[in-house]
């Protein structure tokens, strides 16, 4: 599916990238908005997002320009607002038929599911998963880590988050052949599960153990889990800061 996006700023386009594409958008960015509205018959893209706070007096042009030849059902129109973006904005993009309306800052997943939801209401769209099994690829600076005593040997096991989801993780243990021959579908009580600058303290259970190891959370201590569920849910945040702080040093 081809989602074009018309925005200027790159973190806010990282963003969208990062989390929209693995549910099957290809991605098409425009930092000019004439340069956008030239390609829209060429591309014919399946939806479109465009950055009001980037372009603040020509959003508007490039709305009526589409709704020309495309009404909602065929190309929804989704806006990104920013600060300045008021009520009388807002009445302007309803008469203009945008079909959503969405924070320009990025901060939640909730976000990032309102914009898959507005474009769900026209066109199909593949399913997403559901907020508790939602898998993320984890990021050196998102701080995730596991670590665990082997129950039947009580020797420790070491390795690397590779994914994380509200219900479990993609673990790689450093030494693969420390859990290829524990049996499957048993707890692992002693663990250590960081996210951020919490150590959290899930009970697991092992439910694949090829090199890359599945563990499902079966307990965690009272509040932990919605500890958990929170750090996940602001992960945008936390990959919004960093890509900022890596621009700022590659600009020095």
């Amino acid at each position: 599916m081809k989602l074009m996006l018309v925005l200027g700023d790159d973190t806010t386009h990282g963003i969208i990238d990062r989390y929209l594409s693995p549910l099957g958008f290809d991605m098409l960015r425009y930092s000019h908005i004439l340069k956008a509205m030239d390609n829209i018959d060429e591309i014919d893209p399946h939806a479109i997002i465009i950055s009001a706070q980037d372009f603040p007096r020509h959003w508007k042009t490039m709305v009526q320009f589409i709704r020309k030849d495309r009404s909602k059902e065929r190309c929804p129109i989704i806006i990104l607002k920013g600060d300045n973006f008021d009520r009388e904005e807002s009445s302007k993009a309803s008469f203009l038929k945008v079909s959503g309306i969405v924070n320009e800052h990025i901060t939640t997943i909730s976000e990032i599911d309102q914009i898959h939801e507005i474009i769900s209401r026209y066109i199909y769209v593949p399913a997403q998963e559901k907020r508790s099994k939602r898998r993320f690829s984890t990021e050196t600076w998102q701080r995730f880590g596991f670590v665990c005593i082997r129950p039947d040997t009580q020797t420790l096991v070491t390795g690397t988050v590779k994914e994380i989801s509200s219900s479990g993780i993609s673990f790689l243990p450093d030494n693969a052949a420390s859990f290829q021959t524990m049996p499957v579908q048993r707890d692992l009580t002693e663990c250590s599960l960081r996210a951020g600058d919490r150590i959290l303290s899930p009970v697991c259970r092992a439910v694949h153990t090829d090199n890359l190891t599945l563990l499902t959370f079966t307990n965690f201590p009272q509040g932990e889990q919605e500890e958990l569920d929170t750090y996940l849910e602001h992960l945008p945040l936390f990959d919004l800061e960093n890509i900022r702080k890596l621009r700022a040093s590659s600009s020095n």
